[in-house]
């Protein structure tokens, strides 16, 4: 009996480490695409030029769940408890240039990410006779994959929109033993869809962005992660040229399951939903011009995932 408990609990906090993090129930718990990435003026594309973004993101959260289950004629009750912390550093060179396609602005870019995890997972499993607990900590400083970006964007009177697509290239660090792992080892593809309705008049910012993100399969796993839809929205109001502030939120929905694993663990299909404060800044270096924007999401009605914190503090500013 302490054999197969022991078994149980290690396959728990496996189950535990695979889906603990800031993205969703996937592998290695996360996708390249970031939540809360689309915000205000999600489907303006900036004029031709040269820019560059810089991205500091965190995300807390954790997760927790109990149940009791039978083995022969023993009754068995499981815990897990899971934690996480993550930081990121994203530098995103962008270029939009004054070529045209189907009358719109194309444009490319570079994410280039610097990362920091710290996982803690605990499991227990207890009977009459017999009571076995195991954890796992990790946490890891490491390159994670570039995601290479494509966009073309219109406008019309108030109304600008977009169509982007951004390619995972899986050359990040990752361990197929670490569950802090900052890299995916898998190529993935994001197609996501956005408009702005801006009145300068009023200083009213109304934004929404939908997209889908694919995941080809890890070869050193076989492990495939599901098809994900996310939704993200802002409304915002310009108070003067320089301040700006409103709401921001997100939905994520896994809408196919996972594949590759032990059929014990099931599809893990996961979603969750976010809002919160959205502050900007504008103001000039010279004769350039800075936005910087902070805005915090806070997660509810979570399955199958972390339920948290995640917080942006970003700054964009034309380099040519």
């Amino acid at each position: 009996m302490l054999r197969r408990l022991a078994g149980l609990i290690c396959a728990g906090v496996v189950l535990c480490t695979l889906h603990t993090d800031n993205a969703q129930a996937a592998e290695g718990a996360s996708s390249f695409y970031l939540l809360g990435s689309k915000n205000a003026q999600a489907g303006i594309i900036p004029p031709p030029g040269v820019y560059l973004q810089s991205d500091d993101y965190y995300y807390t959260g954790d997760a927790s769940g109990s149940g009791a289950f039978e083995i022969g004629d023993v009754t068995v009750q499981a815990g897990f408890e899971v934690e996480a912390d993550a930081y990121y550093k994203l530098l995103t060179p962008l270029v939009v240039t004054p070529l045209t396609v189907l009358g719109g602005n194309f444009g490319f870019g570079m994410i280039v990410p610097i990362g920091w995890k710290d996982i803690f997972a605990a499991g227990n499993l207890s009977s009459e006779d017999a009571a076995l607990r195991r954890t796992i900590r990790d946490d890891e400083l490491a390159f994670g994959d570039p995601v290479a970006s494509a966009f073309v964007g219109w406008n019309r009177g108030n109304w600008h929109w977009n169509v982007g697509a951004l390619l995972n290239i899986p050359i990040g660090e990752w361990d197929e033993n670490s569950a802090a792992d900052i890299g995916f080892n898998r190529w993935g593809l994001d197609v996501t869809a956005a408009v702005t309705w801006l009145d300068p008049n009023i200083g009213l910012d109304l934004s929404a962005a939908a997209g889908f993100t694919t995941h080809a399969e890890n070869p050193d796993t076989g492990y495939q992660t599901g098809n994900e839809f996310h939704l993200e929205f802002a409304a915002i109001k310009s108070f003067t040229q320089q301040f700006s502030a409103g709401v921001v939120g997100y939905y994520y929905e896994q809408i196919s399951a996972d594949s590759g694993g032990p059929p014990a663990l099931g599809d893990f299909k996961g979603r969750v939903a976010a809002v919160g404060p959205f502050v900007g800044y504008n103001f000039q270096i010279g004769e350039t011009p800075v936005s910087r924007r902070l805005r915090w999401y806070h997660e509810f009605d979570a399955k199958n995932r972390l339920e948290g914190d995640a917080a942006f503090f970003t700054v964009f500013v034309p380099v040519q």
